[in-house]
């Protein structure tokens, strides 16, 4: 598929059936209003683009992220964060070494990335490619039981894998999207192995057994797009519906630099039970259990206020 915008012809291949497109013909370190518009409406269609070719600065890099919304670098871990340009978080790994477990970017804030904007500054020969999984379709193909249970319940995700457990928050189980390709009120599936922790409405062993369940069903190849890195290729992807996974098979230096627009409060269908740790006595706690429970004390300390 081709377009046009501001002057630029847009080359736009789709990558697998579930999502990702490869895009030429745009330089994005001069991308005015209408290419902006155009990667957004890309963006609804396709989830994760990539753009080949681009070598941009640290400040094209900047100035191509703050039409999108206002850009935070890492909140935990700080000293990756540019001091030149602290919206820009670089991470350099070696043999292997990268966060190799399915995660959206950020969901232990109340108001988690939007999206985020990737600069592959260095990369191996081989290995270390990146993939993300629709969960969209994965909600999609769920059962309508299955569905309609999951549209009724919340998770508690935390910083953990930062060293920040006290950093939490919920999000709905299944999240509402605002704008999509198909429409508003397109539903996703919002856990994830990495920062989700616990279904607040369920006791231990349901939450566990059933976030297993969740997190490997949004990795079937079905739901997934691959993609091999180069040197100077900019990717973008949406936050709020999809996960991605960086494989951990490379030897070599890889170097990227990320920036984040931040962006709202995800929107469910509400919880339809209450939280389980009310039910419980504090003996009879797990950790899990007594994090839960800390943050939704904090939280009516918080409303009585």
């Amino acid at each position: 598929m081709a377009a046009q915008a501001m002057g630029n012809s847009w080359n736009v291949k789709r990558l697998a059936g579930a999502l990702g497109a490869e895009v030429h013909g745009v330089d994005l370190a001069r991308a005015g209003k209408g290419d902006i518009a155009e990667i957004k409406r890309l963006l609804g269609e396709h989830m994760v683009l990539f753009f080949p070719g681009q070598d941009m600065s640290m400040a094209d890099h900047v100035a191509l992220g703050r039409p999108f919304g206002p850009l935070e670098g890492h909140p935990n871990l700080a000293e990756a964060n540019s001091r030149e340009h602290p919206e820009i978080f670089q991470l350099k790994a070696s043999k292997g070494g990268v966060a190799d477990e399915w995660h959206t970017d950020l969901t232990f804030l109340a108001q988690p990335a939007l999206m985020s904007i990737l600069n592959m500054r260095k990369c191996p020969d081989t290995g270390g490619d990146t993939m993300w999984s629709n969960l969209c379709a994965a909600y999609d193909a769920l059962s309508a039981p299955m569905r309609e249970m999951c549209d009724g319940l919340t998770a508690l995700h935390d910083a953990h894998p930062h060293g920040r457990a006290d950093k939490m928050t919920i999000h709905p189980v299944v999240r509402v999207l605002p704008d999509t390709a198909s429409g508003p009120g397109r539903k996703a599936l919002y856990v994830n192995e990495h920062f989700t922790r616990r279904i607040v409405e369920m006791n231990v062993e349901e939450s566990n057994n059933l976030l297993a369940f969740l997190t490997r069903w949004v990795q079937s190849p079905r739901f997934t797009v691959r993609y091999s890195w180069s040197e100077g290729t900019i990717g973008m992807w949406d936050n709020r519906c999809t996960q991605h996974y960086v494989l951990n098979d490379f030897d070599g230096e890889r170097i990227i630099q990320r920036v984040t627009v931040m962006g709202d409060q995800p929107v469910g269908a509400g919880a339809r039970w209450e939280p389980w740790t009310k039910r419980s006595s504090r003996s009879a706690m797990g950790r899990h259990d007594r994090q839960l429970s800390q943050f939704l004390d904090g939280q009516g300390a918080e409303a009585a206020e």
